[in-house]
C-alpha cells in the first residue's frame, strides 16, 4: 500500500474509533431525556416494592426525570430478570436485583434463561435486607433457644414461605440446618399469604424480610424473636441476631440495580451518581429504617462480588434441600 493511501486510511479507522466513545459521551450527556423503566421482579406490596418504591421516588427527584414503576412478578422473578435483560442497552430502563430474583431463581432453572454475572451491567448495591425470625404471638416462644426448644417437643411447627425456592424459604431451611431442628415447610404463593398464615396461627413461624414482617410486628399480629445479621444493629434494638445463639449464622438478602450488557459507562456511572446521592437523602434514610433495612453501598465490583458469593451458598443449600430445577 503506497503512503499517499495509508495516511488516509489511518485517520479513517481513527476517527471510527473514536466516534463511539464520543457518542457514548454525547448520550451521557443528555441522559435522562425521558422517564426511566424500573423493573420489580416481584408484586406490588412486596418487601422488595415497597424499598423499589422508596428508592425509585428518591431517584426522581434526583435525577429530574419520572422512575416509573413496572412490576414484573412470576416465576420467582424469573420474567422481570429475562425483560431487563433483553431492554435496549440505553440506561432507561432498570431491575432491581435481588438474592431471590437474580440468584435463587435461577439456581431452579433447568436450563438457565439468564446469567447475573454476564448479562447484565451491574449499576450499584444500595441495600442489605436483613430477615427477621417470626412466630405467632400466642406461641410461647421469646427466644430461639425457646423456639428450637418448641421444635424438638414434637408439636405440630409449621414453616410458612413465599413458596419453594423463595428467600423465605431458604433462609428457613438455612435456619433448620443451622439449629438442628425439623419443621414441616408449607409455602405459599407469595410473601402476603405466608405472612398471614403465621398471623392466622395456620403456621407457627417464619424467617422473612424485614419490610414484610415489620407492620406486622408492630401491630403485634408477629412476634419478632431474632434477625439474621451477624450481629446487633440499631434498626431493630430490642431483638437480638440469631447469631447469639447459634455462633456464625448469617443469612441476609441485598438489593442493588442491574441495567442490560453494554449499557455506556458513562450512563452507568451518572445513574449510580444519582442513587447514591438519593439514598443519603434524609427521607429515604428515614423510610429505611422503619422497614428496618441497612443502607449499603457497593459499587460494580464489590457488588458482583456479592452477588458471586450468593450464588455459591445458595447452589450449596438448593442441593442440600434436593429442590429440581424447572
Amino acid at each position: 500500500m503506497k503512503v499517499k493511501t495509508l495516511v488516509p486510511l489511518l485517520c479513517v479507522l481513527a476517527t471510527a474509533s473514536v466516534w463511539p466513545l464520543a457518542h457514548a459521551a454525547d448520550a451521557a450527556k443528555d441522559y435522562p431525556s425521558r422517564p426511566i423503566r424500573l423493573i420489580v421482579p416481584n408484586a406490588p406490596g412486596s418487601a422488595v416494592d415497597t424499598l423499589s418504591r422508596i428508592v425509585g421516588t428518591s431517584l426522581t427527584n434526583v435525577i429530574g426525570q419520572q422512575v416509573v414503576m413496572d412490576n414484573r412478578a412470576g416465576a420467582a422473578g424469573i420474567i422481570g430478570m429475562e425483560i431487563a435483560k433483553d431492554a435496549n442497552p440505553d440506561g432507561y430502563t432498570l431491575i432491581t436485583a435481588t438474592t431471590a430474583a437474580s440468584t435463587i431463581a435461577r439456581l431452579l432453572q433447568k436450563k438457565p434463561t439468564f446469567d447475573p454475572s454476564t448479562d447484565y451491567d451491574y449499576v450499584v448495591q444500595f441495600a442489605e435486607t436483613l430477615n427477621v425470625l417470626v412466630v405467632n404471638p400466642a406461641l410461647p416462644i421469646k427466644s430461639v433457644k425457646d423456639l428450637i426448644a418448641y421444635a424438638k417437643s414434637k408439636k405440630t411447627f409449621n414453616m410458612a414461605s413465599a413458596g419453594a425456592g423463595s428467600q423465605s424459604h431458604l433462609s428457613g431451611a438455612f435456619f433448620q440446618q443451622a439449629a438442628k431442628i425439623e419443621s414441616l415447610h408449607v409455602p405459599y404463593k407469595g410473601g402476603g399469604p405466608s405472612s398471614a398464615s403465621v398471623v392466622a396461627g395456620e403456621s407457627q413461624w417464619t424467617l422473612i424480610p424485614s419490610p414484610a414482617a415489620m407492620s406486622h410486628v408492630n401491630a403485634g399480629r408477629m412476634r419478632a424473636i431474632a434477625h439474621t445479621l451477624p450481629k446487633a444493629t440499631p434498626l431493630l434494638p430490642n431483638i437480638p441476631p440469631i447469631a447469639d445463639t447459634i455462633p456464625g449464622f448469617d443469612y441476609s438478602g441485598w438489593m442493588g440495580f442491574f441495567v442490560s450488557k453494554g449499557t455506556p459507562k458513562a450512563i452507568t456511572d451518572k445513574l449510580r451518581a444519582a442513587v447514591v446521592k438519593a439514598m443519603d437523602t434524609p427521607e429515604v434514610k428515614k423510610a429505611f429504617a422503619v422497614q428496618a433495612t441497612e443502607i449499603v453501598i457497593r459499587g460494580p465490583e464489590e457488588f458482583r462480588k456479592v452477588v458471586r458469593d450468593s450464588m455459591v451458598t445458595n447452589a450449596k443449600l438448593v442441593k442440600s434441600l434436593g429442590l429440581t430445577a424447572n
